[in-house]
């Protein structure tokens, strides 16, 4: 960020490093409002290095709390915590889908989600129901392959 004086975080980060014990969970409570984990005292160093930064940055960024969020509803649905195979898009990349008539249909993957016509969306399901007027999956709508299949190797050959 442009604002951002790394110099000071640094700072900060080496004087909670000259820090002792008890002094590192007070300022846990100052900066986390709340009680300190039981740790060491390098991995709360560590952690308080990382809230200094938090803080800083304005957290997390959209797409790395929606994902968060995403495996915390699968954790309460199914239990199990970790995360299931997915398709990762980054920002900028570009789907196209040709539809209606041979209208070309462009969707942009962006830090909110996904921009189509002007419009961000969070998901490519709602862009694939705006454009079909019914229900697809997006991703299968964008050809994109399911989370976790294998995808084909070039070249190969069969036997």
């Amino acid at each position: 960020m442009a604002g951002t004086d790394t110099r000071a975080i640094e700072r900060e980060i080496d004087r909670i490093r000259s820090l002792s014990l008890e002094d590192l969970r007070r300022e846990w409570r100052r900066l986390c409002h709340s009680e300190p984990p039981r740790i060491s005292r390098d991995l709360l160093v560590l952690a308080l290095g990382y809230r200094l930064q938090e803080i800083e940055h304005d957290g997390l960024g959209k797409a790395t709390r929606r994902k968060l969020q995403t495996m915390a509803k699968a954790l309460q649905a199914t239990g199990r915590v970790g995360a299931t195979p997915s398709l990762s898009l980054k920002p900028g990349a570009r789907l196209v889908r040709e539809w209606g008539g041979g209208r070309t249909h462009t969707v942009t993957v962006t830090e909110e989600g996904f921009e189509y016509g002007g419009t961000i969306y969070p998901s490519l399901t709602r862009i694939a129901r705006k454009i079909t007027g019914a229900h697809w999956s997006g991703p299968r709508f964008f050809g994109l392959p399911a989370a976790g299949a294998e995808r084909p190797n070039k070249g190969a050959r069969d036997g």
